[in-house]
């Protein structure tokens, strides 16, 4: 993988090769466009949402979902549609190239948004929102904001409650900030009186060596706060030397301007949840494993511990926050084993929060009524009187949780990750043919039996767009910029600058 440090060339011929797949795939992939609409226009259009939008009782919605340009966004949007409401969607277009959401028949229309930047500040994308709003008459907005817009949205969601009947699927400005940096989180866990790892706040190196001298058995991560794609990684401490500690810390600007948090370090599997809350309640909720880059999206069974566990700890922390608590909540949790006299014990550790929505909400694709009435009941007074996606009061206390959930991927990314790169490496001899051909037979796997996170025959194009027009167009810019990313996240489109 490249870094900052790699030459220039290198990160020319990055981009350069994934501009020619991309080419190399389009006569396939146009095939494949023509084939969804010729197959869409021979079956019977949307027959679920037609059925609901006949129903007498049925009160449909003008619904705005921004980060349509994200899967998790153009997901929501889908659902919403299927459930016979309308769907505007708005998006940032980073270098003017149109985002694939835009194209998805489930919008009725698209706006594009201006990005907060550090000279205008917020106030022209907050304005545009609210703009674009009243214009539509929208009744809900739903939020599927970017880690770089996540406060911004916060006091969007101020500014649009004030000012309008709209009512946001988001949290307020304190709330966002809060649950935004992993150490004031950590220190709202422990407010509430959850269990939490032991975390610190450091300004100083001094601060690190403390702390590290205080407890030398225990390992630590250290995390950038804020946005730092460069070290989003984070840094294991100690290293094996006091001395390389110590020579490893001094190469990482750490100050009051650039402060870090330094997190106990939990050995063991890592799940992240999506859940939906309104008014301190849990609407919707799925747990699943997770990796730093996840790509691969599969749930826990509803009925396993963990997932019982982490719905609990997610229902406890909404309640313990109090009526106010409206918005998308995801948890990053750490498990540790260990032994007891009873035999093997699971810990369950919430490292990281992200008060927005998570990519994993695809996996409610096959319940689209569902997760539509849990999003309406943000439009009541109360939650002592609900209304479900169809308008008709009275509602169940049930969780919604994916019901027999698919098994979600990225063909892009897995055509490179699991073939392209992988060749490349047996090429120079770094790879050996029983693991390519290992990751030939997991790519056929997921291409046969598993679903892409953004496909859909009904709405191919976004799919076709993302690959052949909006990526290309991104590796471009790049080119143009002389601008080096070591990843890309093909879902949530983002890439990470080194």
């Amino acid at each position: 993988m490249l870094d900052g440090q790699s030459p220039w060339s290198h990160h020319l011929a990055q981009n350069l090769a994934l501009i020619l797949i991309s080419l190399c795939f389009l006569p396939l992939d146009t095939i494949v466009l023509g084939a969804s609409y010729l197959f869409g226009w021979l079956l019977p259009r949307m027959p679920s949402r037609q059925r609901i939008v006949r129903n007498p009782g049925f009160q449909a919605k003008t619904i705005l979902v921004t980060g349509v340009g994200m899967s998790k966004g153009l997901a929501l949007a889908r659902m919403f549609y299927r459930s016979g409401h309308t769907v505007i969607g708005a998006d940032f277009e980073p270098y003017g190239i149109p985002v694939n959401g835009r194209f998805s028949k489930s919008l009725k229309r698209f706006y594009r948004l201006p990005k907060p930047n550090q000279e205008d500040g917020s106030a022209y994308y907050i304005q545009d929102l609210l703009n674009v709003i009243r214009r539509e008459k929208v009744d809900l907005w739903v939020s599927c904001s970017g880690v770089a817009s996540a406060v911004e949205d916060g006091q969007a969601k101020e500014v649009i409650e004030r000012r309008s009947d709209c009512k946001a699927i988001q949290y307020d400005v304190k709330t966002t900030e809060t649950l935004h940096e992993k150490h004031s989180f950590i220190q709202r866990t422990v407010d509430l009186g959850l269990p939490a790892p032991e975390t610190h706040d450091v300004t100083t190196r001094t601060a690190v060596h403390h702390v590290l001298h205080k407890t030398p058995k225990k390992q630590y991560i250290m995390k950038s706060v804020g946005v730092d794609d460069a070290m989003r990684g984070g840094i294991m401490l100690p290293r094996r030397s006091v001395s390389e500690t110590y020579n490893h810390l001094s190469r990482v600007p750490i100050s009051k301007e650039k402060p870090w948090v330094l997190q106990q370090y939990i050995q063991g599997e890592e799940y992240c949840t999506h859940a939906l809350v309104v008014r301190g309640e849990v609407k919707a909720f799925v747990a699943c494993p997770s990796l730093e880059l996840l790509m691969h999206y599969e749930s826990l069974p509803n009925t396993s511990s963990l997932s019982k566990a982490m719905l609990r700890f997610t229902e406890e922390f909404a309640r313990r926050s109090g009526d106010d608590m409206t918005g998308h909540l995801s948890f990053d949790f750490m498990v540790e084993e260990t032994s007891t006299e009873k035999g093997l014990q699971k810990l369950l550790f919430p490292i990281e929060c992200n008060p927005r929505a998570h990519t994993a909400v695809v996996l409610f694709h096959t319940m689209s009524e569902e997760m539509s009435a849990s999003y309406m009941q943000a439009l009541t007074a109360s939650a002592d009187n609900e209304v479900n996606g169809h308008g008709v009061n009275g509602h169940s206390s049930n969780i919604v949780m994916p019901h027999r959930p698919g098994k979600y991927y990225w063909v892009g990314h897995d055509l490179v990750a699991l073939i392209f790169y992988p060749a490349f490496q047996m090429m120079r001899r770094r790879l050996t043919i029983s693991a390519f051909l290992s990751g030939c037979y997991e790519f056929f796997v997921h291409l046969l039996f598993w679903d892409d996170g953004t496909f859909e025959v009904w709405d191919p194009l976004p799919w076709w767009w993302l690959y052949h027009v909006y990526w290309p167009g991104q590796f471009l810019a790049s080119i143009l910029e002389k601008r080096k990313w070591s990843r890309v996240n093909v879902s949530t489109t983002k890439m990470f600058v080194c």
